[in-house]
């Protein structure tokens, strides 16, 4: 059951976008239970500066809705990243799949041109890429019980140990194995709502 009150924005990981498979996953559940205009999936820039400026501009619309409290960002990988930096600053709640810990590291091989998996996008990651977010970098937490880490241990792409860490004093759900796609993320779409609704 998904509260008609809560609001949710969700947000995708590098060279992704509202089609990917989590993202509408997610849509489908809301969907579901019929509160699909709740949920907003954008598709965000590849600049990260531009990225955290379209998603903190979303997410506020839907504080001053409903109020900070019924306030859900579920963010994978990069996304994850963004959402813990507009939790700690803002207030509400984040459930972080996978998330990326240290992006401005990871991201160093992918320096030149990308091109977005979903609709074809060219795009440049320079150095000043990686300093952008490395400017949003929130560590430590000081809000840990409002972040809910989800996480594969054989993550193949990010370091998971290092999630687990950063992590450490909030909810989480970790699983040995896996990888980075979090291919039963549906299973775990329950805990999230649950993570969601519940009292601080």
């Amino acid at each position: 059951m998904i509260p008609e009150t809560l609001r949710c924005l969700y947000l995708h990981g590098f060279k992704s976008g509202p089609s990917s498979v989590k993202a509408q996953q997610t849509l489908h559940l809301f969907a579901e239970f019929d509160v699909a205009q709740n949920l907003h999936i954008p598709q965000l820039s590849p600049e990260p500066a531009r990225a955290i400026d379209e998603a903190q501009f979303l997410y506020e619309q839907l504080i001053d809705e409903v109020g900070v409290d019924n306030c859900l960002i579920i963010g994978s990988s990069l996304g994850g990243y963004y959402a813990s930096y507009l939790v700690e600053r803002f207030g509400g709640r984040a459930a972080l799949i996978n998330p990326a810990v240290r992006p401005y590291e990871l991201l160093q091989d992918y320096l030149g041109e990308n091109e977005n998996l979903y609709n074809g996008e060219k795009f440049i990651v320079t150095p000043s890429y990686l300093t952008e977010l490395l400017e949003i970098e929130v560590m430590p937490l000081k809000q840990p019980k409002h972040h809910f880490l989800l996480v594969k241990t054989h993550d193949e792409t990010l370091d998971a140990m290092a999630a687990v860490k950063k992590y450490q004093a909030s909810p989480s759900i970790i699983e040995y194995g896996g990888n980075h796609s979090y291919d039963d993320y549906p299973k775990r779409l329950p805990s999230i709502i649950n993570f969601a609704t519940q009292p601080y």
